[in-house]
C-alpha cells in the first residue's frame, strides 16, 4: 500500500480508483468517512488530507500547518474506533503519515482492502445506507443487493452448499444426471464412485445432502448442475443463462439459447456443453489435423483456455444478482459476463495463483469432469494462450449497480510492434536478452500483465505492483523498451510507458 502514495510523485498524482483528496481545512471533512468505507471496500487506497484539486485535475495544498496536526490526528483515531461512527478500524498507526509540501502539511491515510469476512466495511451505523464503493470517479452508496452480496461472500462455506429442503432428488433432471455420470467414466473410468447408486453418487459429489429431517435433498450446487430452470428460479428468482450468438449484423442475433426457453433444461450442465461447443466452432479457432491411435484430436490450447473461462465464469457467478450470465458469440469476439465481482481482485485474477470461486460445490463438480482442475490457473492462462496466438490482449472489467465481471476475448491481430531497424537499438536487444534471468523474466511478464494496451503507466506504478526500488523498476522498464515491448514518451520528467 506504501507505494499508492510518494511525496517525490506529487506533481504527478490525480484522483483515481485508488487516491482521494480532502481540503480538511477546518477540521475532518465528513466525507472523508464514506471514502474510507469505500477503499476498504474495493481494492483500498490513499486519502489525502490537506489538497484540493484543480480544475486541470491537478492538486494544490489548502494550508494546514503543524500546528494542526494534533487536533486533526486525534479527531481521526477516536472517530476510526468509535463503531458508531466506523464498522471496523483496519488501521494501525503506520497507516497514518505526514508530510510537509513547501510550507504546508499534509495527512496520507493508507486504507487496505478489508478481507471478504469483514466487508462490508460500513459508516454511521448502518449497514444498508453507509456502505460505500470507489470507482473512478469516486464513491458511491451500494445498494441493499450489492451490500447483501458482501455478507453472502463471508462466509467459507460457500452459498451453493445450502441444502435445498423444499425440494428432493427425484426433482433433478436424470438425463443430466446420466451425462454427467458418463462424463465422469470416461475422463476417469477407474474413480471409486463411478458404480455408486444415483443418490449416493450425487451426494458424493455435493450435488445432495442429508436435510434437518432426514431426509436426502439437493443442495444448491446439485440444483443449478440438473435441475429444470423453472425449478431452480424457486431457489434463485434472478438466475438467468443467455448465449447470443452475432455473426450477422443485419440480425439482432444468429443463434440464442437462453435457460427459460423451455426448450431445453436451462441448468448449468447442459448450457456449459452447449455454449462450449458453439464457441468452438467460431472460425477463427483453427483446429490442426493430428492423430492419436487411429483417431483425430481436435484440441487445442485455445480450446482448452475456452473450457477453463467458460467454467470460471459460471462457478463464480452470483446467482442472486440480476441479471444472469450472458455470452455474447461475435465473428472476431467473445464476451463474457457474469454477476458478481471479482473476489480476488481484477489484478490477483490477472496473475492467477489464488483461488477464491464464489461457487466451491460447483468448481469441485466441474473439476470431477476434467474442467477447471488447476486453481487459479484459467485467466492467466488464457492470457498466455492469446499471447502465442497474436491477438488481442483479453480485456477484465468490472460493473457496479449491480456488480458484474466482463471478461473480452478477441480474434484480431496485435498491432504490429514498432520494426527496430537501427543497427544499435538489435544490439541492445540482444544484449538484453542474454542477460535475462528466470527472477527478471518473471517480473517482465508481471508488469507486462498488468499493463493494458493503449493506456500510459507512470514508474510509480509499477513500483506498487513489483515492490521494488525505483532505479530496479526503471531499469526494467528500460530494458523491455529495448526489447520491443514497451514505448515511452521520451519525457526527461514523469517519464511515462505504454504497452506495444
Amino acid at each position: 500500500m506504501s507505494k499508492i502514495f510518494e511525496l517525490s510523485k506529487f506533481d504527478y498524482y490525480k484522483e483515481d480508483n485508488r487516491r482521494e483528496v480532502k481540503r480538511a481545512k477546518g477540521g475532518l471533512p465528513v466525507a472523508l468517512w464514506e471514502s474510507y468505507s469505500a477503499f476498504a471496500n474495493t481494492y483500498g487506497g490513499v486519502i489525502i488530507l490537506g489538497i484540493k484539486e484543480l480544475d486541470d485535475r491537478s492538486w494544490k495544498t489548502t494550508g494546514l500547518k503543524l500546528a494542526d496536526k494534533e487536533k486533526l490526528l486525534d479527531d481521526f483515531w477516536n472517530l476510526i474506533h468509535n463503531r458508531q461512527k466506523v464498522s471496523l478500524n483496519l488501521l494501525t498507526e503506520k497507516d497514518v503519515e505526514t508530510y510537509e509540501v513547501d510550507d504546508d502539511m499534509i495527512i496520507v491515510i493508507h486504507v487496505p482492502m478489508a478481507k471478504r469476512s469483514d466487508k462490508p466495511i460500513y459508516i454511521n451505523n448502518n449497514m444498508f445506507d453507509g456502505t460505500y464503493k470507489r470507482t473512478n470517479t469516486g464513491d458511491y452508496k451500494c445498494t441493499s443487493l450489492q451490500v447483501k452480496s458482501m455478507l453472502r461472500d463471508q462466509t467459507e462455506n460457500t452459498m451453493d452448499m445450502d441444502i435445498v429442503e423444499t425440494m428432493t432428488v427425484k426433482e433433478l433432471d436424470i438425463e443430466s444426471v446420466y451425462g454427467y455420470r458418463n462424463r465422469h467414466r470416461a475422463f476417469k473410468p477407474a474413480h471409486p464412485w463411478i458404480d455408486l447408486e444415483d443418490v449416493e453418487y450425487l451426494q458424493k459429489i455435493g450435488a445432495a445432502e442429508v436435510g434437518m429431517d432426514g431426509i436426502i435433498h439437493p443442495t444448491a450446487a446439485g440444483l443449478l448442475m440438473f435441475g429444470e430452470e423453472y425449478r431452480i428460479v424457486r431457489q434463485y428468482p434472478e438466475y438467468f443463462l443467455d448465449y447470443r450468438e452475432l455473426f450477422d449484423s443485419t440480425l439482432r442475433w444468429t443463434d440464442r439459447l437462453y435457460s427459460s426457453s423451455g426448450e431445453w433444461t436451462g441448468n448449468l450442465f447442459d448450457f456449459y456443453f452447449k455454449v462450449y461447443n458453439k464457441l468452438a466452432m467460431n472460425p477463427n479457432i483453427k483446429v490442426p489435423f493430428k492423430m492419436s491411435g487411429g483417431n483425430r484430436i481436435d484440441d487445442t490450447p485455445v480450446h482448452k483456455a475456452l473450457r477453463e473461462v467458460l467454467a470460471n465464469c459460471l462457478v463464480n457467478t452470483d446467482f442472486f444478482i440480476p441479471r444472469g450470465v450472458v455470452i455474447k458469440h461475435e465473428l472476431e469476439r467473445i464476451i463474457i459476463e457474469n454477476p458478481g465481482t471479482i473476489r480476488v481482485g481484477k489484478y490477483q485474477m490477472k496473475r492467477g495463483g489464488e483461488s477464491d470461486p464464489r461457487n466451491k460445490a460447483l468448481i469441485k463438480m466441474f473439476n470431477l469432469i476434467g474442467i477447471g482442475e488447476r486453481a487459479g490457473s484459467g485467466i492467466p492462462e488464457i492470457f498466455s494462450v492469446w499471447d502465442n496466438e497474436g491477438w488481442e490482449e483479453p480485456i477484465i472489467d468490472e460493473k457496479f449497480e449491480p456488480d458484474r465481471t466482463i471478461l473480452e476475448l478477441s480474434f484480431k491481430k496485435r498491432r504490429k510492434k514498432a520494426s527496430q531497424k537501427s543497427v544499435a537499438k538489435k544490439a541492445s536487444q540482444k544484449s538484453v536478452a542474454k542477460k535475462i534471468t528466470t527472477k527478471t523474466q518473471k517480473h517482465y511478464d508481471t508488469i507486462l500483465m498488468f499493463m493494458e494496451y493503449n493506456k500510459w503507466y507512470h514508474v510509480a506504478e509499477f513500483e506498487e505492483i513489483l515492490d521494488l526500488k525505483p532505479t530496479r523498476v526503471k531499469e526494467l522498464l528500460r530494458e523491455l523498451e529495448d526489447l520491443g515491448k514497451i514505448i515511452s514518451d521520451k519525457n526527461t520528467r514523469g517519464k511515462q510507458y505504454k504497452k506495444l
